[in-house]
Order: structure tokens, then sequence, then C-alpha cells
């Protein structure tokens, strides 16, 4: 466990002065909220950000000559290019908004239904969170491409070897997500997407569950396709990002049809913008690309190296108290792994014990956390999962810790 003079440096008490909603109560108690990896909170600077573009510019963007429109505008762009710079990609262009993570997914896989053939192949984790499972399904129902899956083991780490197996001149394209959602768990995607590259297949990775506790750089992970959502990197919901390199991206064909993606239109034939706009059809979520920025900015202020290091003391310091109740198992122990704890205590329902420490105002996730394979696995319906921030502290894990305690008495 890592000093307790970083919780000290760390500020922790300042930083949640920024958001709002950590000062409500929910049944009478103060609230917790460990629902993180589901979305996390919004501090005040994004939502004055969301008020100031309706109360002062609100304007659809790229095809107005008037204030708003050009203000709008202006903003909008900017954003593209701190996300840009934000995850190191080469271009402004190769960042495209989408409505989320999912939305993105499913671009790429749209994109692809042109590009494969007949017993071409295509890998995916068992670790994948069930967006980043079934667009690929339904690819290979439309394509006849065959889908084949990176095993784990019972830390809930992905089997390279067998990885390395599943590698073959017919492998088109990989998918994985950079964490794990369910379990915590960080994949080696460095190794996997360089692996891949050497039988010429793409990767996408599904940085949803990585984007709020590490800075990716695109370019020196050399992927293809890199995707994530604003309303886990303290952002609104609704919006996300698809980055691609250059080359993948003028390979796809549009994935949707309409307003601001064409050159020009006649009933004869219609011509494709250039990109980023080839794929961002019809009027975007405006205000939520323009707090996108905002929340980068605001989590840069504060230093991901800090985060991590913040969140793993968290992390500790929860394993360390939890395990202390006994028949409490902990799924996805590997060494490596994010602020994420996925844990049942023997004979208990998970939505159960979830259920009791919501009545103490304790926010956690119950269920199988769209990752029903990895459930399969360990052969158990669900878990309960507690997922931390850097705005979360020990005083309310204690808090957790008594509560599934409690739950505990009370149901067994």
């Amino acid at each position: 466990m890592k000093s307790t003079n970083q919780h000290i440096t760390f500020k922790v008490d300042k930083i949640r002065k920024d958001f709002p909603i950590l000062s409500r109560k929910v049944n009478g108690k103060p609230l917790v909220y460990f629902d993180n990896a589901a979305t996390s909170q919004t501090p005040q600077v994004v939502i004055d950000a969301i008020v100031n573009y309706y109360s002062n510019y609100n304007a659809n963007i790229h095809r107005g000559v008037h204030t708003l429109s050009q203000e709008a505008t202006d903003a909008y762009e900017q954003a593209r290019q701190k996300i840009q710079k934000h995850f190191n990609a080469q271009h402004s262009h190769e960042i495209i908004f989408t409505s989320g993570t999912t939305h993105a997914i499913n671009l790429v896989a749209n994109g692809f239904s042109s590009l494969l053939k007949k017993d071409d192949e295509i890998i995916v984790s068992a670790l994948e969170h069930h967006s980043n499972i079934v667009p690929w399904q339904m690819l290979c129902e439309q394509t006849g491409a065959i889908l084949k899956v990176i095993p784990m083991n019972q830390e809930g780490e992905l089997i390279i070897s067998a990885y390395d197996k599943l590698l073959s001149e017919n492998t088109k394209l990989v998918f994985v997500n950079h964490i794990s959602n369910a379990l915590g768990t960080i994949n080696p995607i460095e190794e996997i997407i360089k692996k891949a590259h050497d039988v010429n297949a793409a990767v996408l990775v599904d940085g949803a569950q990585a984007c709020p506790h590490l800075k990716p750089d695109v370019q020196a992970l050399d992927v293809d396709f890199y995707v994530a959502s604003a309303h886990k990197m303290c952002g609104p919901t609704g919006i996300g990002m698809l980055y691609g390199k250059s080359t993948w991206l003028n390979k796809l064909p549009p994935y949707q049809g309409g307003g601001e993606m064409i050159e020009e239109v006649t009933f004869e034939k219609t011509t494709y913008a250039d990109l980023p706009y080839k794929f961002e059809a019809g009027t975007p979520n405006i205000c939520g690309g323009i707090a996108f920025g905002v929340a980068i900015d605001y989590l840069n202020s504060i230093g991901f190296d800090a985060i991590a290091s913040y969140e793993n003391e968290l992390l500790n310091y929860a394993t360390q108290n939890l395990l202390e109740i006994e028949g409490l198992k902990i799924y996805g122990t590997s060494p490596n792994k994010t602020s994420v704890i996925s844990f049942n205590i023997e004979g208990i329902h998970p939505y159960d014990i979830g259920t009791i420490v919501d009545k103490l105002g304790i926010a956690v996730r119950t269920g199988h956390h769209c990752a029903q394979p990895i459930m399969d696995f360990y052969e158990i319906p669900g878990t309960v999962r507690a997922s931390f921030s850097f705005y979360n502290t020990k005083e309310e894990i204690d808090a957790l810790v008594y509560a599934v305690k409690k739950a505990k008495t009370m149901l067994l």
C-alpha cells in the first residue's frame, strides 16, 4: 500500500468541492458514489460550460455566417483539437465525434462490412463489454467472417499464448478493451497491437474504461482505432469519440447519410465530404462536444499521474479491507488493474447486497455489467462492483465496508 502522504498531497477534499452532487444525501445518508465505471460525476466547470453554451451562443455549426454560428463552430472545433492533443493523434481530422463508445464501435463495424469477405477472421477478447462483442457478431453474420475469442484465466487476465495461436494470415481485425469494465484488468494492448500488425490485421481498442484513469497516446500505441466516451471522463452523456488513422478512415464508407457529410448532392450522384465530416452526418451534439473538451481540460489540470497514484491507493485500501469480510471473494485479481473491485459474498445474491447498501446512501453496480461472458466463465449470476474515482475517499470506503458487513448480517 502506498504512503498516505499522497492522500494529503492530492487534496481530495478540495477536489470534491468541484462536484456539486457529492454534497447531496441519498436515503438520508451522505452520498457515496462508487459507480464510476458506469458513469463519472460532473464537475461544476463542465456544468457551467453547458449552461454558457445554451445561454449565450446556441446555434448550429459549420453552416452559418452569423456570429452565433461562428462562435459555436469555433468552440466545437477547438474541442476536437483538445481531444486530438490529449490522445496525441497526428491530425484533428482523425478525431470523429460520436454519441459515445458504442456508436464509435458500430461505425467501424459498419465500415468493415464492405471490406471483409467469407472466412476472414476477426478476434475479440473474453473480457469485452457487450458493445465490443455484439457489433462484431453482427458483422460476421453479414459477411461470413469468423469470430474467434482470446480466452481468460481465473485472475481475469487474457491468455496471450492463446492469442498467439489465434493469429494467422486470415486475421483481419482484432478488438480488445484497454481496461475491463467488469474486473478492472489492464490489458497488454501494446503487445496485442504489435502482434496483430505482424499479420497485417487492424486493431480497435475500446478505451471507455481506460480514459478516466490514464492518458493513451494513440501514436505511441500505433493503434488503428481507439474509442472513448465523455461521460466516463467527467463529461456529459451522449458524446464520445472515435480516433482512426487517416488511412483507415479514408477506406471506410460513410456510416450515415445526410447533411454535413456531403460535398455535393444531385439526384444523379452524391460525393462525400473530407474527414472528419464524412462520418458526422446531421446536427451533432454541439454542446456535448464543447463540454467534452472542458472535461478533458479539467482532468489534465489535476494530472493523470496524480489521479492514477491516488486511485491505486484507494484500490489497495479497499481490497485489503473488503477481504477481511469472511466469505467475500473478489473477481479480477490481476496485479495490473485499475480502481474496480467486483465481489460476491458466498450465499448472497449481488442484487440483494446492492439494495441494502443503497439504503445507506452508497451507489454500487450489481449484475453482469454488460459483460455476461465473464460471469459465465466464473459461473456466477453477476457481482457487486465498486468502482472508485479520484474524488472518492478512504472514509467512503470505510462506509462501504460497514454497509457490506451489515448486509451480510441481514441476509445470512
